[in-house]
């Protein structure tokens, strides 16, 4: 795929797809509006993919958790004595921990398995392609056996034997 937007070309291939699937009316309607909520998605994602993280937010996030830590234990030492040792190590823990899950939860792209997802549905689709061209080879034969022969058959392609009254 050489398109500059993969994600409205695939979109546009399922959409003709659908098309020229023999579905009824409701179904193609159902499934082209879950392709439009799709492609609306894609919308927003970019969106979200073109906003910058300020750079300067998580500077000061972490400059303020390095000076919190670092006067945490003279202004509780009158208080706690040495347990404000552990007590700081489990806050600084925590504390950090969190504004790591916050700056990827502002970024999540890079750590979701994208690739994978789309790889998996690249083959599922491909797999449905094949299996629809098997089909209708069957079909063809079917059809051309059933020409070639002077024998009936009955509306669900069975052969019809000479006692069977319709």
């Amino acid at each position: 795929m050489r398109s500059k937007h993969r994600p409205r070309c695939i979109l546009g291939f399922i959409s003709q797809c659908l098309q020229l699937a023999h579905l009824d009316d409701s179904k193609r309607n159902s499934l082209e509006a879950k392709i439009s909520c799709f492609d609306e998605v894609i919308g927003v994602c970019e969106e979200l993919m073109g906003i910058p993280i300020p750079l300067s937010y998580t500077r000061l996030t972490s400059r303020f958790l390095v000076l919190w830590h670092l006067t945490l234990p003279v202004i509780l030492w009158d208080d706690c004595n040495w347990i404000v040792v552990p007590a700081t190590f489990m806050s600084a823990a925590s504390l950090y921990c969190i504004e790591e899950v916050g700056v990827l939860i502002e970024e999540p792209f890079p750590v979701l398995p994208l690739a994978e997802l789309c790889n998996l549905a690249c083959e599922s689709i491909q797999e449905s392609l094949a299996t629809e061209e098997s089909i209708r080879r069957q079909l063809q034969a079917k059809r051309k056996l059933g020409s070639g022969t002077s024998t009936s058959c009955s509306p669900n392609g069975w052969p019809m034997s000479e006692r069977d009254p319709s």
